[in-house]
């Protein structure tokens, strides 16, 4: 089993994110703040994948010992000083997240679901309790509950499949898809920071952190079946949760509209 293997089981799950109906359903500002008032949580806990295979793949404690691959090291540490250091659209430094914040703020959007759930992870101390006791939609806690049950099991291969093939492998044609919607349907609003930061991540994903994360993949499974198979079952879980995480923006969104 190779890279060549996972990505042919993984196609048609991508097609099928690929062409969402949900992108035709993002027609009003209303819409679009419905949208990114959901997909905030997938930006979020984007993050804690990364920084659970930083633990993993690199040495974060004291006293600093060479850990691991330093190809593989490399990668994730260029990841990480890009996704919690990015340069902004005015030149500042910011993290991909906060940049996130920011663009819904600047376009009207409401980001006291997420700055709450953030400030009961915090108290909580417990991230399953705070997916659980949320009021967030049902596929949006199962979207988080699996992210946070693979870091939980602590398998580095596992992380990276949901990492590479559940969020970077697919980010690059995703956000290119969104962004034709924006720039189409909401040409009076100040979009300037969302079409920025969908813009980084396109650039970076596509041509630097995409194809360094298979060569991370390559990396962790080597000529290991079992992980392969492994890994191949994680990015289809993980393919599963995004979808459904599309499909309840969609609900929602449809859900408004019948309101009206």
């Amino acid at each position: 089993m190779n890279i060549e293997y996972i990505n042919e089981a993984i196609e048609s799950q991508k097609q099928q994110l690929l062409q969402h109906s949900l992108y035709e359903k993002v027609k009003t500002v209303d819409e679009l703040h419905t949208f990114l008032e959901n997909h905030v949580f997938a930006v979020w806990d984007f993050m804690s994948l990364l920084k659970a295979l930083q633990e993993k793949l690199t040495c974060t404690t004291t006293p600093w010992l060479p850990t691991g691959n330093p190809e593989t090291r490399y990668l994730i540490n260029e990841i990480v000083v890009a996704e919690e250091t990015d340069v902004t659209l005015d030149g500042k430094r910011s993290s991909h997240f906060e940049m996130y914040l920011d663009a819904m703020t600047d376009c009207g959007a409401d980001t006291t679901p997420i700055l709450a759930f953030l400030e009961n992870v915090n108290q909580t101390k417990n991230i399953f309790v705070s997916i659980k006791k949320s009021n967030l939609h049902p596929s949006v806690k199962a979207f988080l509950d699996f992210t946070f049950r693979i870091i939980d099991e602590g398998k580095p291969h596992k992380i990276a499949a949901a990492f590479t093939f559940g969020r970077e492998d697919l980010i690059p044609s995703m956000f290119t898809e969104i962004l034709r919607n924006f720039q189409t349907n909401f040409p009076e609003t100040n979009l300037d920071k969302l079409v920025y930061y969908f813009e980084r991540h396109i650039a970076l994903d596509a041509d630097e952190h995409g194809p360094m994360a298979m060569k991370m993949i390559v990396e962790l499974c080597g000529t290991n079946d079992v992980k392969w198979k492994e890994m191949q079952e994680t990015s289809m879980e993980a393919l599963d949760k995004r979808i459904g995480l599309w499909d309840a923006i969609e609900e929602q969104i449809i859900e408004k509209l019948e309101l009206v």
